[in-house]
C-alpha cells in the first residue's frame, strides 16, 4: 500500500528480511545526484516490474526463482544486479546511454501507482507541464477522474467533481495535512499554485484510516517542492516561472532551495498574480471573470539525521476579488467583492530507527488562520475558521515484512464563526481519534490492508470508519482492486455553496444539520498488454457511494436555497474506462469514458421523497490526450479534446411557481467540446511554452439569469452555469531552471 509522506520520510523502504527488498534509483550527473521516477525495477524472468516513485524509492517482493534484479529507465544503461543480501537497501546509480551536454531526464505521464491497493492515479511533473497548470484546479485538464469548473459566473469559485459527486466529499490534502476543507472549500484550488506541485496522487473511494475520516468518494495528495539536501553541492536550486494570457492575467512564480549544511536546508515558494482586465463577451455588462490580486507565499527548513528528520514552516496568503457589474454601471452596479487571508504554520518529525528500518515514529502538527469577508450586491458574508491538527503515526512489522502496521492517534479543532446578512452559523469541533491499520502482502500475488479509526467528536458523539483495501495479482499483467470503507463529514453549508449567494434567492440555512455519512465500494481492472505490437494500458473501475445522511442543497423552488436533512436515499454510481496506448516511440495517446448516475431524494419541505438527479453533473464524459516529444524533449506537443455530457438544471423560467417535487420538469443543459493544446520548447536551463483553453471557442451565450435587473428578484447567477463563461483563450509562458 502506498506509504504517507511522514511514513516515507520515517523509512527508507522495508527490509527486515528475505521477503521485500527496498532501495533507491538515481543517476550521477556533473556530480549531482538525480532520483529517477518511474524507472522499471523487476526480477529477472518476470515481466511485472515495481516503478520508483518521486523519490526514487522502490520496494519490491523477492521471489524463490532468482536473485537477478533489473533496473531499467528511458535514456539509460539498464542495469543487472545479483541481490546476496536483501536486508540492505540498495542504491542504484544508472548512467546516460549517451554522454551529452543536453540530457533531459523525463519521468512517465499519469501512472497508476502499482503498489496501492487504492486504485490510485499519480499526476508527474511531466503531466502537469502539458499545461500551464497556474493553479491546482487548472492541474486537472488531461485528466478523466476530476473534472473541474466555474461554481458561478461571477466570483471564479471553482469546484471539482470525483465519481459524481461535489469536491467536498474528496479528502484533499497537502503534504498528507488536511488543507482544501471547511471555508478554504470556496477558492482553496485556487490557492495552490502549479508551479509549486511535485506530484499529486488521486485515490478513488475511501482512503487510508491514517489520514483521517472525510474521504469519502476520494483522496487527493499535493506534494510541494521540498527544500532537498545535496551532499555534492551547497549552491542553490532555482526555478521561475512567468504567465500571460489574452484575458490580460499576468503570474509569476518562485521555487528557491539551498543546502547550509550536511542537516540543514531552507526552501521557499512565492507566487503572485492578478487580472485587471474587464472582460464581458456576451455583452450582458456583467464581468465574465472577476479583477482580483493574489499575493501566496510558503517559507520552511528542513533537518535530516541519521536518526532525526524534521521539516517545519510558515505559509501566507492574501487575495482580493471584485466581480459584477462593469464599472461603467457606475454607483449603483451589482458588485461582488471578496478579500481573503490565510496563515498557517506546520511542522514534521521523525524519529528513524537505523537498524531497524521498518519501524518509524512520525509527528504531524499544523494550525491555520482563515478570514474571509465577502459582498454580494447589498448582501455581506464574513466567515472566520481557525483549526489545529495534530497527527501521531507509528508504524511497525510483526514477524517479518509480510504483515505490518501503522497506529497512532490524531486531533482536530475546528472553530467556525460565520455570518450571511443576519443569519449566523458559528460552531467549534473537537475531535480526538484513534487509528490501527493492518496490511498483509503475499509476495506478487496479494496486498490487504484493514483499517479502523475511532473519533470522539464534541458534538455527534462516537464514529466509527472502518475500511478494507484489497488488492491481487491475476498474472503478471493483469491487477485487480477492490475497496469498501465508511467516511464521515460535517458540511459547510455557506462556504460550499458560495456561488448560489450571487442571487436574489432568499436563503433557508439548516440550523440542525446533522453529520454526512456514507459507504462507499469501489472495484477496478488494470491491464498491461501489447496492443498491435505496442504498450498499452487499459483500467477500469466502478464505484458506487451510498449516504447514510447528507445535506441536501435545495435550488429547485424558484427564489429560494433550502437546505435540510436527508430523508429518502441518495448515492452516486460511477464507470470509468481508460486506454492508453504508445503508439511509436515518444508519443502518448489516451482515451477514457466516464459515466456517472448521482440522485438524491428531494422535496423534505413538502413532506415528499422524490428521487431526482443531482444538479450540474454530467452523465457522460469522453477525454481525448494526444502527446508527442522530439528527442530529448526539446519540442514537446499536448492536446485534450473533451466532450461534456448533458447536466440537470433548475427551472428558471419566469413563469416557474412553487409546485410539488413530484410534478416538477427535469431540465437539462446542452453537450458541449472543448479543446486545450500545448507547445513547449526546451532549452538547456529554460523554456518557452504557447497554448490554448477551449480553442473550439465554446461559451454559453447567457449564463445570468435576470442579468438586467441583478437587484430584482429573478436574479440568478449559478443556477445556469453549466459550461464555460469565455471563449477561447490563449497563453504564453516561460520556465527558467538554475541548479548546480
Amino acid at each position: 500500500m502506498r506509504i504517507t509522506l511522514i511514513i516515507s520520510c520515517l523509512c527508507v523502504a522495508f527490509a527486515a528480511n528475505a521477503q521485500t527488498l527496498s532501495g533507491r534509483v538515481q543517476t550521477l550527473e556533473k556530480g549531482k545526484t538525480t532520483p529517477l521516477f518511474g524507472a522499471n525495477v523487476y526480477w529477472d524472468g518476470l515481466l511485472k516490474p515495481t516503478t520508483t516513485d518521486p523519490n526514487g524509492q522502490f520496494q519490491i517482493d523477492t521471489v524463490a526463482a532468482t536473485n537477478r534484479l533489473i533496473v531499467s529507465y528511458v535514456g539509460y544503461q539498464t542495469d543487472t544486479l545479483t541481490v546476496t543480501d536483501v536486508t540492505v537497501p540498495l542504491v542504484v546509480s544508472l548512467r546516460a546511454t549517451q554522454q551529452l551536454d543536453e540530457v533531459v531526464v523525463t519521468a512517465g505521464n499519469t501512472q497508476i501507482d502499482r503498489m496501492n491497493p487504492v486504485q490510485t492515479e499519480v499526476l508527474t511533473k511531466r503531466t502537469l507541464a502539458k499545461a500551464a497548470c497556474c493553479n491546482l484546479s487548472e492541474s486537472f485538464e488531461t485528466n478523466a477522474s476530476v473534472s473541474v469548473s466555474y461554481a458561478d459566473a461571477v466570483t471564479g469559485a471553482k469546484q471539482i467533481q470525483f465519481l459524481g459527486l461535489g469536491g467536498q466529499y474528496v479528502q484533499t490534502n497537502v503534504e498528507n495535512i488536511p488543507t482544501i476543507r471547511g471555508l478554504a472549500t470556496t477558492f482553496g484550488l485556487n490557492y495552490i499554485p502549479g508551479t509549486w506541485i511535485s506530484s499529486i496522487d488521486i485515490g478513488k473511494g475511501a482512503g487510508s484510516v491514517v489520514n483521517g475520516y472525510e474521504a469519502m468518494s476520494g483522496q487527493i495528495n499535493v506534494e510541494l517542492q521540498k527544500p532537498e539536501y545535496r551532499a555534492e553541492t551547497r549552491l542553490p536550486n532555482l526555478l521561475l516561472n512567468g504567465y500571460i494570457n489574452s484575458f490580460g492575467r499576468l503570474e509569476g512564480n518562485v521555487n528557491y532551495s539551498h543546502t547550509l549544511s550536511d542537516k540543514w536546508s531552507i526552501g521557499a515558494l512565492g507566487h503572485v498574480s492578478t487580472l485587471q482586465t474587464e472582460i464581458d463577451q456576451n455583452r450582458d455588462r456583467f464581468r465574465d471573470l472577476p479583477l482580483y490580486t493574489q499575493y501566496n507565499g510558503v517559507a520552511r527548513a528542513r533537518y535530516s539525521s541519521d536518526r532525526w528528520m524534521a521539516q517545519f514552516g510558515i505559509k501566507a496568503l492574501s487575495e482580493s476579488r471584485d466581480g459584477g457589474q462593469l464599472a461603467e454601471v457606475g454607483a449603483f452596479r451589482y458588485g461582488f467583492s471578496n478579500q481573503t487571508r490565510r496563515t498557517e504554520v506546520f511542522s514534521k518529525t521523525a524519529r528513524l530507527y537505523p537498524d531497524k528500518p521498518y519501524r518509524g515514529l512520525g509527528l504531524i502538527l499544523n494550525a491555520s488562520w482563515f478570514d474571509q469577508q465577502s459582498l454580494f450586491g447589498g448582501r455581506d458574508y464574513i466567515g472566520n475558521q481557525q483549526t489545529v491538527y495534530g497527527n501521531l503515526i507509528y508504524q511497525t512489522i510483526i514477524g517479518n515484512t509480510n504483515h505490518t502496521v501503522k497506529t497512532g492517534i490524531s486531533y482536530l479543532l475546528d472553530s467556525y464563526r460565520e455570518r450571511f446578512v443576519l443569519q449566523q452559523l458559528n460552531r467549534d469541533e473537537s475531535v480526538p481519534g484513534a487509528f490501527f491499520e493492518y496490511a498483509y502482502t503475499y509476495p506478487e500475488k496479494l496486498a490487504l490492508v484493514i483499517g479502523n479509526r475511532i473519533d470522539f467528536h464534541n458534538l455527534y458523539g462516537v464514529q466509527w470508519t472502518p475500511r478494507l483495501h484489497l488488492k491481487y495479482h491475476i498474472n503478471s499483467q493483469l491487477t485487480a482492486r477492490a475497496s469498501a470503507g465508511r467516511g464521515w463529514r460535517t458540511p459547510n453549508q455557506l462556504a460550499e455553496n458560495y456561488g448560489y449567494l450571487v442571487s436574489s434567492r432568499q436563503v433557508f440555512l439548516n440550523y440542525n444539520v446533522r453529520p454526512e455519512v456514507a459507504w462507499t465500494y469501489t472495484a477496478g481492472l488494470s491491464n498491461e498488454f501489447l496492443l498491435f505490437g505496442k504498450k498499452a494500458t487499459f483500467t477500469l473501475d466502478a464505484s458506487r457511494t451510498d449516504f447514510q445522511n447528507a445535506l441536501i442543497v435545495d435550488a429547485d423552488q424558484p427564489n429560494q436555497l433550502l437546505f435540510y436533512n436527508l430523508q429518502g436515499v441518495s448515492f452516486a454510481n460511477s464507470l470509468q474506462a481508460e486506454l492508453t496506448v504508445t503508439p511509436v516511440k515518444r508519443a502518448e495517446i489516451k482515451l477514457a469514458y466516464r459515466l456517472f448516475d448521482a440522485r438524491q431524494s428531494m422535496g423534505a419541505p413538502l413532506g415528499e421523497s422524490v428521487l431526482m438527479p443531482r444538479m450540474m453533473v454530467s452523465r457522460d464524459r469522453l477525454l481525448f490526450n494526444a502527446a508527442y516529444a522530439l528527442p530529448y524533449d526539446k519540442w514537446k506537443f499536448d492536446a485534450t479534446l473533451q466532450w461534456n455530457g448533458p447536466k440537470r438544471l433548475p427551472d428558471e423560467r419566469e413563469t416557474h411557481t412553487h409546485t410539488t417535487y413530484s410534478a416538477m420538469t427535469w431540465y437539462y443543459s446542452p453537450s458541449f467540446v472543448n479543446l486545450n493544446a500545448q507547445i513547449t520548447r526546451t532549452f538547456r536551463t529554460f523554456q518557452v511554452y504557447l497554448g490554448g483553453e477551449n480553442l473550439t471557442g465554446f461559451r454559453q451565450a447567457n449564463p445570468i439569469i435576470g442579468a438586467a435587473n441583478p437587484f430584482g428578484t429573478n436574479f440568478d447567477a449559478a443556477g445556469q452555469n453549466w459550461g464555460p463563461v469565455t471563449g477561447a483563450m490563449v497563453y504564453a509562458g516561460f520556465r527558467y531552471t538554475l541548479e548546480p
